[in-house]
């Protein structure tokens, strides 16, 4: 009788077990969680050779940064939004917000010199109640509410999550001359994309021991990383583009076309 209560319980346990890993690996984000999502657009975008910032191009009729807008205020599990824009653009973002009926802005808060220092200023305005915050290129319009929700979730998971994609082609280090000094193996070579997504007092303290140290990055995966967080990347494909140079805007154009084909299949 003892032997055959002990195989229950195992099966017990082992069925807890599988339950709880299938809850961990779950792409669904914790339900009640407050998720803010900054929107950084205070770039001047002006390698993409147009006369205004890229993000207010249209493409395919909307503009850069509503296209953005409305990806994030799609998403189910984003409670609430701060876009960060040039300060002689904040009137022309409220009357995207009021012309698209945006309900998740929270606010439009001025840029700064970088990036860096936009999304910081972007930081300091989201809701004291913010459990994970969402950092975005404005540009990246292209972005999906099923892209967002899965590095959410993941980030709810590890703490930290970063959308990517694998490198197609080989990598090469190459000196100031352009003089290849090294080939690193493609297997391992990522492209960070946005979002990035951390819990709340991760970033804080991330943010906060880089603008002590006086440290620039590119992104911000590397204020965690110089910090030894370890963020989880997470493959959302060769989509989620970021607009850049003038030839983008046609690509951007050309998936979005792909994409109606297939959902019109």
């Amino acid at each position: 009788m003892f032997i055959e209560r002990e195989k229950k319980m195992a099966d017990i346990t082992r069925k807890i077990a599988s339950v709880l890993r299938a809850a961990s690996d779950s792409a669904e984000p914790r339900k009640g969680s407050y998720n803010t999502a900054i929107i950084a657009a205070a770039g001047s975008g002006r390698r993409a050779g147009g006369s205004k910032a890229k993000q207010l191009v249209p493409v395919c009729g909307l503009p850069v940064v509503v296209r953005t807008m409305k990806a994030f205020e799609e998403c189910e599990h984003i409670t609430s939004i701060v876009l960060v824009g040039r300060e002689e653009e904040q009137i022309l973002y409220r009357n995207y917000v009021t012309e698209h009926k945006f309900t998740k802005i929270r606010s439009i808060v001025t840029g700064g010199e970088d990036r860096q220092t936009s999304v910081y200023n972007g930081f300091l305005a989201i809701p004291d109640e913010t459990e994970y915050v969402l950092i975005h290129d404005g540009a990246r319009c292209l972005i999906t509410p099923d892209m967002i929700t899965r590095v959410l979730a993941a980030a709810q998971k590890y703490n930290a999550a970063c959308a990517a994609c694998r490198a197609k082609d080989t990598p090469k280090i190459a000196d100031d001359k352009q003089n290849i000094l090294d080939t690193p193996d493609r297997a391992s070579m990522w492209m960070a994309q946005t979002p990035q997504v951390f819990k709340t007092e991760l970033y804080r303290a991330a943010v906060i021991i880089a603008r002590r140290d006086g440290v620039e990055a590119t992104d911000d995966c590397m204020l965690a990383e110089r910090l030894g967080f370890n963020v989880k990347l997470v493959d959302c494909g060769y989509q989620n583009m970021k607009i850049t140079t003038a030839e983008d805007f046609a690509i951007a154009e050309a998936i979005l076309a792909f994409r109606a084909k297939e959902d019109a299949e």
